[in-house]
Formats: C-alpha cells, sequence, structure tokens
C-alpha cells in the first residue's frame, strides 16, 4: 500500500508522509522524546513508528526467531531492533534504503510489514532497522495531541533524521526546525 497525498491538517503541513517529534513536554511516558516517522494518516485515524528508540533485544534473534535465515552483516546483526510504539509490539516492519512495491515510500527511505522483504534484504547484505510494534491514533486523535502541543510536526527532513545514528534523531530532528530544546516550550493552538 502506498502512502496518499492524505488528509491535510489545518494549520499544519502535510502529514504524509512525515515525522512527528515530541515536544519537550509530552505527558505520555511512551513517546517521551520520540520522534515518528508517520506513513499514515486520513479519516480512520493515523499509524507511524517510533524511529529512536532501541530495544533489548538483537536484530539477529528477531531475524532468526522469524525462522529466516540470519546471515546477518555484523552492523545488523549486532543492532538492537527499535521499538516501533505500543501497539501490537509483536508486529514487525522494516525500513530501508530503498524501494519496493509493497508498504510506504519515504523519499529514499521505504517501510514494510512484509516478510518476503525481509528476507530479500537479509538475503543481499543490506543494512536495515526492524521496528516492533507501532504508533497508532483514532480518528480525530493526532489533531487533538497537535493542538495540545505534544508534537511538532515536520514534512520535511525524513532523510537527515533516518541518516542520523539511532540516539540522535531526536536532536536532529530538532535542529531541523532550527531550535534548541534546552528552551523549546510548546503551548496549546487556540483555535
Amino acid at each position: 500500500m502506498a502512502v496518499s497525498s492524505g488528509s491535510r491538517l489545518r494549520g499544519w503541513p502535510a502529514l504524509n508522509p512525515g515525522l512527528l517529534v515530541a515536544s519537550p513536554q509530552m505527558r505520555d511516558s511512551n513517546f517521551d522524546h520520540s520522534v515518528v516517522l508517520l506513513v499514515s494518516h486520513g479519516p480512520d485515524g493515523s499509524l507511524g513508528v517510533v524511529v529512536n528508540r532501541e530495544t533489548q533485544q538483537r536484530m539477529v534473534d528477531v531475524v532468526s526467531g522469524l525462522a529466516v535465515k540470519s546471515g546477518l552483516p555484523p552492523t545488523n546483526a549486532s543492532r538492537p531492533a527499535l521499538w516501533g510504539g505500543p501497539v501490537e509490539p509483536g508486529t514487525g516492519f522494516v525500513l530501508w534504503r530503498g524501494s519496493g512495491p509493497e508498504g510506504w515510500s519515504l523519499g529514499a527511505y521505504s517501510l514494510s510489514q512484509s516478510r518476503d522483504r525481509l528476507r530479500a534484504l537479509v538475503a543481499a547484505g543490506d543494512d536495515f532497522w526492524l521496528c516492533l510494534g507501532y504508533a497508532g491514533w483514532g480518528p480525530g486523535q493526532l489533531e487533538r495531541e497537535l493542538t495540545e502541543g505534544s508534537w511538532i510536526a515536520l514534512e520535511e527532513g525524513v532523510e537527515q533524521v533516518l541518516g542520523a545514528p539511532v540516539h540522535e534523531r531526536y536532536d536532529a530532528a530538532l535542529r531541523l526546525l532550527g531550535v534548541d530544546p534546552r528552551i523549546l516550550w510548546m503551548t496549546p493552538v487556540d483555535e
């Protein structure tokens, strides 16, 4: 399924695809200092994966647990899987630099739930990340959270943020805004 133009939130940039950066005042401990790669937003809700939090699980263990022959390069084998979000933690997404016919296209990157894609990336020795779980919002929920000042929406910068080391992605996203995270304070939008 490809990313459509999606709906446009009034007063915010287009969000499909894009980044959601947790404001420093984020009240939900699940998303404190998180960067979410938002791949789907529409009237039925929104879906994305957190791209800057590591799990305790190594990718080699996850891949072998999925009955995929693990010929992972050492950099991928020792890399932790990413915590994609609190929804369905047993669900996996593969994020890689490149494109494919399935999933979501994000400029130079793609995201897919396809086990065949995972097998192909492993077989080719390509670099990728596994995201376990996802972030989901019901109809109107993301709009409310943006209005409350919980998130900062970025429609550009996916490549710069994903190109940064995982532990530096939050600061990389804030740098795209030209702000210092120590002085950023979000206030709710009055409509």
